[in-house]
């Protein structure tokens, strides 16, 4: 579904990702693992438009979306959920959810109902403005409204950075049922407990480059690795 090659990726003159190459296959969860400021979010900002490449390709469904713009990157069915949440403060829960509602003909439709049952704690809060939630609340309602446009790929940045345990486990829980709906997803983390949980390969990224690829079992067994790169 989704490939990378070759990604080189600065801010300004800052060279920040370095020959990133990587794929995601239909219907898997796959993490990229790496400590803070590796380059995690600047891959999942290359793939969704928001900080294009340099060079390399990215490729989705087969199509090279490089050069898109992001808008169009979201209606070939690419979703987007950043690290540090960005809800509509002034608007409620629901309009949050209704403003970013997208038709679809890939017969995995999503709208304010589904994501109330997905997420009930929403539903309980719908008519509340968005900039007065919690921070877990704040994060299934971006999650929900990523749903929203019924994506066949979700990007996840982060999603339990700063999240008390409680609420770090159901979204682990949620996330892995979206698996099972058939929505793939990457999901950028550096919550190692959670990610190799949620995912069916492992990559990881170190100052910008890939240092690592496998089986979430071969990384469990690879104590060196995991010391090297992991450790924070």
């Amino acid at each position: 579904m989704l490939r990378l090659e070759n990604l080189h990726t600065y801010y300004g003159l800052s060279h920040i990702l370095f020959d990133v190459s990587m794929e995601v296959n239909a219907g898997e969860i796959v993490c990229l693992l790496g400590r803070n400021g590796a380059g995690k979010s600047t891959t999942i900002r290359s793939i969704i438009g928001l900080t294009p490449p340099k060079s390399g390709v990215v490729e989705y469904k087969g199509t090279d979306i490089t050069r898109e713009k992001t808008h169009l990157r979201v209606r070939r069915g690419i979703a987007y959920v950043p690290d540090d949440r960005r809800v509509f403060a002034d608007l409620t829960v629901d309009e949050n959810l209704q403003i970013s509602a997208r038709e679809t003909q890939n017969g995995n439709h999503w709208d304010a109902e589904r994501v109330y049952r997905f997420f009930p704690a929403l539903r309980e809060i719908k008519t509340r403005r968005s900039g007065h939630l919690s921070g877990g609340e704040q994060q299934m309602l971006t999650i929900g409204r990523a749903l929203m446009t019924n994506p066949d790929l979700l990007l996840l940045d982060e999603p339990t950075e700063g999240l008390a345990p409680l609420v770090v486990k159901l979204l682990a829980e949620q996330i892995a049922k979206l698996r099972d709906t058939g929505l793939t997803v990457l999901l950028a983390e550096q919550n190692q407990e959670v990610s190799l949980q949620l995912s069916n390969r492992v990559y990881i990224i170190d100052n910008g480059s890939i240092k690592y690829t496998g089986s979430v079992d071969d990384l469990r067994a690879n104590e060196a690795i995991r010391r090297k790169f992991l450790c924070i």
